[in-house]
């Protein structure tokens, strides 16, 4: 007997796209870190990339709010993006005060903490598609 299946759409949410685009800024970072180190570019890059950041984090934000209010769902994500927010602002502070003591581990944490929320949204994503739990 033949089984018909048919293929889900794949439907790539604002939110998906905001983590998304916040850890390949955080994975820019550290990657410009390294170069602050070991050539007179570096410097720029690293400062361009900060800002590039801390607009992700915005955006990352305002995805939150705006797929929260619609469906009337948990604002928990609203807190997750905020909360980041706040990572991020500590972490422009320490780096413009020039503390890698505590800049440097913040933003390994960041970026931890980016990856783990990338990967819970994918994996949600993939499970509302194959009809199983995360």
């Amino acid at each position: 007997m033949a089984t018909q299946t048919t293929a889900v759409p794949v439907r790539i949410t604002f939110v998906q796209v905001a983590i998304a685009v916040q850890t390949l800024a955080l994975f820019f970072q550290a990657a410009t870190a390294g170069l602050l180190l070991s050539s007179s570019y570096g410097a720029t890059l690293h400062d361009v990339g900060s800002r590039v950041m801390y607009g992700a984090s915005m955006l990352y934000v305002l995805a939150a709010i705006l797929a929260w209010r619609p469906g009337g769902g948990s604002p928990r994500p609203i807190l997750y993006a905020s909360g980041f927010l706040v990572l991020a602002s500590v972490q422009v502070v320490l780096g413009i005060a020039h503390m890698p003591s505590l800049h440097v581990p913040l933003g390994i944490l960041m970026f931890g903490l980016s990856m783990l929320e990338l990967g819970l949204v994918l994996s949600t994503r993939l499970s509302q598609r194959t009809g199983t739990r995360p």
